[in-house]
């Protein structure tokens, strides 16, 4: 048995217990706000609030609450962030902000610039170790811990703006991989800062027949794409005939149910798919049991959640919050049902809302699921389906038909007076319609009663094209959103969604 590798997995199991908090999970979001709040106290951001106050209240988490407003990208970025940018010091975190994560979290939509300070990469850093033990967990051979780890992200070669630099954020995150780490990662310094997705998927596989890989992380379509490609260049029936250890696919960024059929072909052995929640603001949660399908939330490592009921109370139609929405804390929420995140953070993220839809499977646990964005509920006419419903009923149509919809994206349209929806699915083959639309629409029907109820209403058809997977990924590359943690929309707006279909026309 491989020695470094038998001295690693005994270092996991120790270290999960290491690990455990022996605060409850309001103390720990109390501990946690109580020191982003007195770091932040002299920033500019904190002398607005009078953070130093806060801290003598009693009931300082109320008083925060009651003082500093709820701020989404816009309002935080013209008031404060934009200074941030201009290299001025001291804004909403301590000193000035060397690094800018761009963001859309959609293909057609304009980056955003998130700041990522040197306490918030730590913390990333610190919460990806978390992960990494619970690996002691798993039944993996001692041989495993031994092996590379391929890490497909954004590229490390930053655009230098003056002081500061932007690009993806697990770009960032890769350029300052730890010395004691290089060993392992792969696909190496060299090829992570190539900036042309296209280049750097070709490079990888020219160099995976001399890689020994034991775990891949990535975004699920640019992961697939990657496999695809490998076992095309090699003749492969497998990717175990080109790396035999791999035993691990952690992923993040977006829903893994559509691409778990297409998944399958990849594989002759076990493999562990082990769900992870990075965001630009943060790492928000990641898996922590073996075979779960929910996260954990990370509670003590510099960022302070509340949460906002996801409905009329609100949200609008549009799913933009309304002023002085209602927020809950981790001990007031309640378990399935649907909340929007708010984070403060050790970016300098204030009540910030990052568009994210949750909902908690445990609150014991704290343990979560991601059912989607608050603005990616298709809502026509008050049918109120979430991409957990869409990705759930995309997921039986797959399995159901033996097919493969690795992705796919959906809008409302006006239809004879009333409404319809349009589905677009990225396929291999050439699937029966009909038969998908049927499916599509029987399994909503179920998993959904306001659709059911919709659709003897107003709600008077459902559409299904189908077109090559390629074409999504075209797209998406005309738009400069290849890679990293870029992800087609499951839902858009109808502007984007005649883009796209137009795109597809020509």
């Amino acid at each position: 048995m491989p020695l470094l590798g038998s001295l690693i997995k005994q270092g996991l199991k120790l270290g999960i217990r290491v690990s455990q908090s022996d605060y409850t999970p309001i103390q720990q979001q109390r501990r946690e706000l109580r020191k982003l709040i007195r770091k932040a106290g002299e920033t500019a951001f904190g002398m607005a609030y009078d953070f130093n106050g806060l801290l003598q209240s009693r009931n300082f988490v109320r008083e925060f609450i009651k003082k500093v407003p709820v701020h989404n990208y816009n309002s935080i970025f013209q008031n404060w962030w934009h200074r941030c940018l201009e290299e001025e010091e001291n804004v909403c975190w301590p000193g000035t902000v060397k690094y800018f994560a761009l963001s859309s979290g959609t293909s057609e939509a304009a980056s955003k610039h998130i700041p990522v300070t040197r306490d918030m990469v730590r913390a990333m850093r610190k919460a990806s170790i978390r992960q990494i033990l619970t690996l002691g967990k798993y039944d993996l051979p001692a041989s495993f811990f031994e092996k590379g780890l391929l890490w497909l992200g954004g590229s490390t070669d930053l655009r230098k703006h003056g002081g500061y630099f932007e690009g993806d954020v697990s770009g960032i995150s890769a350029r300052r991989v730890p010395i004691w780490f290089q060993r392992y990662y792969q696909p190496g310094k060299k090829i992570s800062r190539q900036k042309d997705w296209n280049i750097k998927l070709e490079e990888i596989t020219e160099q995976a027949q001399n890689w020994d890989i034991s775990i891949i992380t990535g975004v699920p379509a640019w992961v697939q794409l990657l496999m695809e490609k490998v076992m095309e260049r090699y003749k492969l029936n497998s990717i175990h005939e080109i790396w035999p250890n791999l035993l691990v696919f952690a992923h993040g960024g977006v829903a893994f149910e559509p691409y778990r059929k297409s998944f399958e072909k990849f594989f002759s052995k076990p493999v562990h798919f082990i769900e992870m929640y990075p965001a630009s603001e943060g790492f928000i949660a990641f898996q922590s049991e073996p075979g779960a399908r929910d996260m954990k939330l990370v509670l003590n490592n510099g960022i302070f959640f509340e949460f906002v009921p996801f409905d009329e109370t609100n949200f609008n139609s549009d799913g933009e919050l309304i002023n002085n929405p209602t927020t809950l804390l981790i001990n007031e929420v309640e378990e399935q049902k649907d909340y929007a995140l708010l984070m403060s953070t050790c970016a300098g993220a204030w009540r910030y809302l990052i568009g994210d839809v949750i909902r908690f499977t445990s609150k014991e646990q704290t343990t979560i699921r991601i059912s989607g964005r608050t603005k990616s509920f298709l809502s026509l006419v008050g049918e109120h389906l979430s991409v957990e419903n869409m990705n759930h009923a995309v997921e039986f149509v797959a399995q159901t038909l033996n097919m493969e919809i690795p992705e796919y994206t959906v809008s409302g349209i006006p239809y004879d007076g009333f409404f319809a929806h349009y589905w677009i699915f990225g396929v291999h083959g050439n699937p029966d319609i009909r038969r998908i639309r049927e499916l599509l629409d029987q399994k909503l029907s179920e998993l959904n009663d306001d659709y059911l109820v919709e659709r003897k209403a107003a709600l008077k058809n459902v559409f299904v094209e189908t077109v090559p997977v390629e074409k999504f990924y075209d797209f998406m590359k005309i738009k400069g959103r290849m890679g990293g943690q870029n992800k087609f929309p499951r839902v858009l707006k109808p502007e984007p969604f005649e883009d796209f279909k137009n795109f597809l026309r020509g």
